[in-house]
Parts: C-alpha cells; structure tokens; sequence
C-alpha cells in the first residue's frame, strides 16, 4: 500500500536524526519528494512515539513547537525526552530552534 510506504520511509528518516537535534514535519516531506505533505509526516508520526526505534520526539513543526506532544505517554514526555538529549524547551517550543534543526536535504 502506498500509504505504508510512505510511512516506511518517514521513519527511516526520522532515524537519521541525532540526538541533541530536530527537525519539522515539513523538512522531511521535502526531503522525501512530496512538499505539500507535511500533514501526512505527521500522520505517520502520531503511532511513532510508540515504536522504540524511531526517535519521534526530534520532530517538531517548522515553528519548533512540540506539536505532537498529546501523542506521548504524559503530558511532558516528548519535552522530558528531548531535555535529556540536551535540548531546551520552554512553553512547548524548542529554544535555538534554528541552530538544531536538522535538515535532511542537506545532511542525507
């Protein structure tokens, strides 16, 4: 299914990120060929958080807001998550949010 192979390849990008860095829905639609499909990065992302091998919580929107956060267990598990990484959050929103960030269009 198409669907599913988008997804696939969502993920394998998002595997890419490092730690201590982020990156936005619509980055990774560019990345993968299909730029107007930021919302379907983020629908492929919602089940992310609970899959162990995809690092979910380094995508943000393109504003740096922890937009996803209602899909991890707990209220603050998507800030706590990245604060371990060393990035700083404050008000749900990453902070030096463009030195971060992380675009696969240049480091892949």
């Amino acid at each position: 299914m198409a669907k599913d192979s988008f997804f696939a390849r969502v993920y394998e990008v998002v595997r890419q990120i490092p730690p201590g860095r982020v990156t936005s829905y619509g980055a990774i639609a560019r990345f993968l060929g299909a730029a107007g499909s930021s919302r379907m990065v983020g629908w492929a992302m919602n089940n992310a958080s609970k899959m162990e091998d995809i690092p979910a919580q380094r995508v943000v929107n393109r504003n740096g807001l922890l937009t996803g956060k209602h899909h991890f267990p707990g209220t603050r598990v998507m800030e706590q998550m990245l604060q371990a990484e060393g990035v700083e959050v404050k008000d749900d929103k990453v902070v030096h949010f463009k030195e971060l960030f992380w675009d696969p269009n240049k480091e892949l």
